[in-house]
Formats: C-alpha cells, sequence, structure tokens
C-alpha cells in the first residue's frame, strides 16, 4: 500500500519554466543579446542553471565566463522566484486529496535550498509538505537516491511504500535505485528528443491528478 508520495519540484509541482527563463535572458541582457523565447527554454528548466546557461549562451560549467554568468542568472532569480511561477494543472486539486486520505506528501529536487524554501513559501506548501529535501540537503543529489531514501526517513514510510513522481531521466535513477515505484510526470519538462521508454518508469500520467489510479481509496 502507497503511503506517501514525493514530487520533483521544476516541471512536475510546479511550472517555474517563466521565471527561470526571465532569469536566463536577464543574463543574456547584461552581455547584449536578445531573449530567446519561452519554447525553447522551457525543456531545460529542470535541468538548472547549467542546462539553462548552455542553451543561452553555449558554454559548459568549465569555461571562464560560466560563473559570472551563473551568478547574474541565479541573484535575478532570487529576486524573481515567484512572478510567473504556478503550480501545474490541477496539483492543488491532488495535494488535498492526498491529504484527504491521510497520505503523506513532499518534495524532493536538486534546487539548492536557498530557491526550494522561498519558492514553497511563496506558493502556500512549504507547511503542507512533510519534508522538503533540497540539492543541497544530502551529501548527494539525484540521480544518487540518497534524497528520496532521506526523504521516506523524514516520513516514517519504505520506499517500497512510496511513489516519485517527476519529469527527467535522473527522477526515474534515483527512484529505482532506491527501491520506489517512479511516475513520469509527461506533462512536465520532459524534452521531444526523450526516449522515456527506456527511463524503466512503473508509470506515467499526463496530469497530475491521474496519479490517484496508483494510490488506495
Amino acid at each position: 500500500m502507497i503511503k506517501a508520495v514525493l514530487f520533483d519540484l521544476d516541471g512536475t509541482f510546479a511550472d517555474t519554466a517563466p521565471d527561470l527563463a526571465a532569469a536566463l535572458n536577464h543574463a543574456r541582457a547584461s552581455r547584449d543579446l536578445p531573449p530567446l523565447p519561452l519554447d525553447v527554454l522551457r525543456p531545460q528548466a529542470s535541468h538548472g542553471s547549467p542546462g539553462l546557461i548552455k542553451v543561452g549562451f553555449g558554454i559548459e560549467p568549465d569555461h571562464p565566463d560560466f560563473v559570472p554568468l551563473r551568478d547574474v542568472f541565479l541573484d535575478y532569480y532570487a529576486r524573481n522566484i515567484c512572478v510567473h511561477t504556478q503550480l501545474f494543472l490541477d496539483t492543488a486539486q491532488l495535494i488535498t486529496e492526498l491529504e484527504r486520505r491521510g497520505i503523506e506528501w513532499g518534495i524532493v529536487t536538486n534546487k539548492p535550498h536557498r530557491f526550494t524554501q522561498p519558492l514553497m513559501q511563496a506558493l502556500g506548501y512549504a507547511q503542507r509538505a512533510a519534508c522538503l529535501i533540497s540539492g543541497d540537503t544530502c551529501a548527494h543529489a539525484k540521480p544518487h537516491p540518497e534524497p528520496l531514501l532521506h526523504a521516506c526517513k523524514l516520513m516514517g514510510v519504505t520506499p517500497a511504500e512510496s511513489l516519485y513522481l517527476g519529469d527527467d531521466l535522473r527522477d526515474m535513477q534515483a527512484a529505482n535505485a532506491a527501491g520506489m515505484r517512479g511516475i513520469i510526470a509527461s506533462y512536465g519538462y520532459v524534452g521531444a528528443d526523450a526516449s522515456v521508454e527506456n527511463w524503466q518508469a512503473y508509470g506515467s500520467v499526463n496530469r497530475p491528478t491521474e496519479l490517484l489510479r496508483y494510490l488506495p481509496l
């Protein structure tokens, strides 16, 4: 029986791409570059600053310009973290139903704590979540299973009693490594070129409330 549901944050729990794209385009403007459209940046929103800076400037983290551009990007994002961000589709309905059924839920993201906490606070869900596990909470981030295992420990459940909903390959890798059922949030930032059939997921959903079919009444 499933007793807990864990969510990735960017691209699964909340649509953060508009604010991340705004931060990236602010960094581009600092170099006198024109903005990139949201549909170009959205697929990279789950990959954090390295993925966005790569698509925005064509550079990797070892490039000398990477750190200065990342700092501009993150500073702007920290100050504008929930301007256009909102919950995905019927996420609010799903959370309400989980709580009605007495199923614990929490967030496990690779987003640093300095962004996870204020974003969840701004969305109004920080206090409702049983746990908020960020990319720097544990010694390892996803795809390592440690963050998911830590979440289970905090909630007092086993991995076998838990589901993890995410929109990236590393989410399914972490779930499988933790002995947890991984569900693909196909409504999220899954790229058009993603081979999701090779992600070894337990299932997939096209909208958040479809997750209820995997849960006890």
